[in-house]
This record gives structure tokens, sequence and C-alpha cells, in this order.
């Protein structure tokens, strides 16, 4: 027999197998010696009041053994001999665009302008070690895309938009760790991803589509209103019957291209901001209200959001246990960004603190770039935080309460971002309206989250890839046809998605799309 049954017990319990039986026993009102198997279907942590609690979803196995639940598989077919379809981009979208197009029939070819995982790795030790950034390969491109060196934080919001569950199936089958299917708050950490990344491209090779690495997209093959192919910068032309262009939200030179193109973009808002990092035992504190975390509770993380006027001020990619890394994707700019390894065990914790930018936020000198004021803005920020450094991919810093009260900082605590730090006061390069709505942000945040507004914790710059100031529409304005066919722009760098799972959904959606229009 099996029961399902909803607990909220504490982390000792959800902790401990034989308390957990214990509890489950009493709840159910029978002699824990029936109950044979305890299965947890889903878990979060409520950690609102003083006593924590640990919910559970559970499934109760008494006086029988489960059947054997299989692991999630997928058996892809080979497409070697099917219709080609060009993916620009090996980050979620394109990966997940790729597997989907073959299960329904085609054949994907993958062109990343990066470098494969295991080269990747000696380009990123470089930023870090000699501070020299290649503009094809970084923490931003390579196979993979960006998630493969972050958190892999797997939460969404949009589950309207697809099918979640599938995306954490199809992680877990090439490697993702079991929890991911289970946990609320899902993560893989940067330690497993490019496990994973590696994997899906073994399952796209054995069935018969390709990568080819080093291969940036500077043209597209255009007929008329229809798409044929692209071109990489050797010239070398590559074609298919269709192209997804999921490039992400950094690969600006894409932007510039659909322009000369023809193609319609549209500005939209955005974010820019610091990277704030405390000490993870204080952020333990704050969010467990002064209980010792223990083994049986994980690094917590949090969420934080204020208005400050009309505009939001929130904290962004927090990342419990990680640290923060340089990543920016071309010579003469620094950008900071943060992840995390799968156990989050590291001293620090960090987040993204950005603030909201629309159109008319934008000084007037970037207005005669148009459409592109919001790109050269927040270029401009990157380029400013580059020479605060030195002309380095030393981060400015500054302590958390003396940027929101306006003191310079005589020194600056140790730190997880391994290029170093140096110290600044932040508000001489940073625009100063961002500057003031991120302290009157922070300041109210402090309020309300006691402890959290400390000089043990430092502000870093810049953070500002939260997401890109265009969009790529896919439908002309009819909104019945594509703008151009066959092209369809994907993921994070076309405004359709924000983060791993919701980029691997607009993939897997692109594809339907495809099989829809090519079947």
């Amino acid at each position: 027999m099996k029961k399902e049954l909803n607990l909220a017990v504490t982390p000792f319990e959800a902790g401990e197998p034989d308390q957990l039986k214990n509890v489950v026993a009493g709840v159910l009102k029978l002699d824990r010696n029936r109950i044979v198997q305890i299965a947890v279907v889903r878990q979060s942590i409520d950690a609102r009041n003083a006593r924590i609690k640990i919910n559970l979803s559970l499934e109760v196995y008494i006086d029988e053994k489960p059947e054997k639940i299989p692991k999630p598989h997928f058996d892809y077919p080979f497409v070697g001999n099917k219709k080609p379809v060009v993916i620009v981009g090996a980050g979620p979208a394109g990966l997940f665009a790729a597997l989907h197009l073959i299960e329904l029939g085609f054949r994907p070819i993958l062109l990343e302008r990066g470098k494969p995982v295991s080269e990747r790795k000696k380009d990123i030790a470089a930023i870090h070690g000699e501070h020299l950034i290649n503009p094809d390969s970084n923490y931003g491109y390579g196979e993979g895309g960006a998630g493969t060196f972050s958190d892999g934080k797997l939460y969404t919001r949009s589950k309207k938009r697809g099918d979640v569950r599938k995306i954490l199936e199809v992680l877990n089958f090439h490697g993702a760790q079991d929890e991911i299917l289970v946990e609320a708050h899902p993560h893989i950490g940067t330690n497993v991803l490019p496990k994973v990344i590696g994997s899906i491209r073994e399952t796209i090779e054995r069935c018969g589509g390709s990568y080819h690495f080093n291969s940036r997209v500077t043209d597209l093959m255009l007929d008329n209103d229809r798409i044929k192919g692209v071109v990489l910068q050797n010239g070398d032309r590559v074609e298919g019957i269709a192209v997804v262009l999921a490039t992400g939200h950094s690969a600006r030179d894409i932007y510039y291209l659909l322009q000369k193109r023809q193609i319609v973009l549209e500005s939209k808002s955005f974010a820019v901001g610091v990277r704030i990092e405390h000490p993870q035992e204080l952020i333990d504190k704050i969010q467990y209200h002064g209980t010792s975390r223990g083994k049986y509770l994980p690094p917590a993380a949090y969420t934080m959001v204020e208005q400050v006027g009309d505009r939001g001020v929130y904290s962004f990619c927090m990342c419990p246990g990680g640290m923060v890394v340089p990543a920016a994707t071309s010579p003469g700019e620094l950008v900071v960004n943060g992840m995390s390894p799968s156990h989050r065990g590291g001293k620090f914790a960090n987040s993204g603190m950005v603030t909201e930018i629309r159109a008319e936020d934008i000084p007037k000198e970037f207005h005669k770039f148009g459409l592109f004021a919001g790109l050269e803005f927040q270029q401009a920020i990157e380029r400013a935080c580059f020479h605060e450094a030195g002309d380095s991919q030393l981060a400015p810093a500054q302590r958390l309460a003396d940027f929101t009260s306006g003191k310079r900082s005589s020194s600056l605590p140790e730190t997880s971002y391994r290029p170093g730090i140096t110290p600044s006061f932040m508000g001489d390069w940073l625009p100063g309206f961002v500057t003031s709505r991120l302290r009157d942000g922070l300041i109210k945040m402090g309020t309300k989250s006691r402890g959290y507004l400390t000089n043990e914790a430092i502000v870093m710059g810049a953070e500002t890839r939260t997401s890109s100031p265009l969009r790529i529409p896919r439908l002309d304005e009819t909104l019945e046809q594509l703008q151009i066919k066959g092209l369809f722009p994907c993921g994070e760098g076309a405004g359709y998605a924000g983060g791993i799972v919701s980029s691997a959904v607009d993939g897997e959606r692109v594809a339907e799309m495809i099989g829809m229009m090519f079947k």
C-alpha cells in the first residue's frame, strides 16, 4: 500500500531517516516496522519563523516494497541523414533546441564561437591569473554558454511556458544530481555542470548531429525574406532549412549584424549595479534567525526587492557558499558575476544587487546611438569599471555600510574574487542615479534584514549582464509570421528567457515551431 503525505518537520527529523520514519508512523498511526520505504517527492525550507521547518511531500510504502522507479530515460533517434537545422550558440537554449530537434527528426548543426569545456577552462584560468580575456572563450562564451561555469540554478517562474519537469529530467539523464528532481529550488553547481554539458554533446553527436567550435557567425545568408544559412568568420557557409539564433545576451556583435541586415530589434528595460559579498556565516545567522545552521540546513540564500521611486532595486543570482568571478567578454571591460559549486561549501555568499534601467533613464549622451543606447550605456559602465581598476581585472570594491553612507573604505576584507579587489569609492565611476538608487534600496533592505547592512560585506563592480537591453522579435508586426522565414531568435539573447531552465524551455519551444513548419 502506498500513501501520499505532506509534512512539515524539523531539519533534524528531515535529515535523519530513522527520525523521519518515527514522525511518519506517528502521523499515520501505525507501527513503524510496517513502513518499508519513504520516498521524498518534493522538499523545501520554510525559514520565515525562528522555528525552521522542512516541508516534505512523501510517498510512504506500507507492508510492501515499492516498484522500482526508473530514472529518467530518453531514446534519441539517429538523425544523420535528416534535414539540417543550424543552431548558433551552444548554451542552454541551443542545446535543448538541438535535443528536441533530434526527437522531432531533424539534424542539428551547432555553431559555437568558443571552445569545448576542457579548452575553455584554460582561457578562464588566464582571466584569473593574467587578466587576459579571449573575446571568444571566457565565462560567457564557449560550450554550454554562460551557464556552464555558474551556480547552475534551475528555479524558474516561467512554468506556464513549457515542460520544466522534462528539462530537469533531461539534465538528470545527462548526469545532474537526483536531488534536482525533488528540491524546490534545485541547482547543479559549477563543478558538475561541465560534465553534464559534455554528456549532452555526446548524445547530440551520437545521434548524427554535429558541433563546430571556434565558429563565430559574421553574416546571415538571406534570400529576400528567407534565411538559407550563416557565414562564419573564416568565410565558410553553413546551410540549413532553418537557423536558431541562440547567442546569449552578451553577443553584442550579433545585434549589430541584425541591424545591418535590417532585421527588427526592440529596446527593453534591463538592470545594472554591483555584486555584494558577505561571509556565509553572517547570512546564515540572518536567514535562520540566529540559529546555528548545523549539518541539517543548507547554506542560506536570500531574495530582496525594494522600490525606489518607481524603479526596482533587487538581488539577482544569489550564490550561497560561492565565489565572485570575472565575467567580461571583451578586453577593456570589467564585469563580475557569481557562481558556486554543488555543495555550496565556500566561506562567502554573494549576490548581484541591481536597479532597473528604462529607456528614459539612459543619459542623453547615449541617445545618439538610437536603438543601441542601452547597449552603449551598459558597455560604458564596464569600461569605466575597468579603468577604475587600473586597466586590469581587479574589481573596484568598497565596504557595504561605507557605500550606503557615502564614506571611503580605508581597508577591504578578504574576498572570494581571485583576480583580487582594489579600493574604490564606487560613486566616482558608477552613474550617479544608479548609485543613489542602490544606496536607498540597500538602506531599506537593511532595516528589514537586521545585520545585512554591515562593513563585513563588500560591494564590487560592475554587475551589468543581468539581461540584454535589446530584444529580437520572432514575429513580424502582424504577430502572425516570422520576421525572416526560417530564422528563430531564441533564449536570453533574443529576450525570451532569463536563466538556464527558461532558456532550455524556449529552445524546446523553437524546436516545436520548426517541427510544425518543416514537418
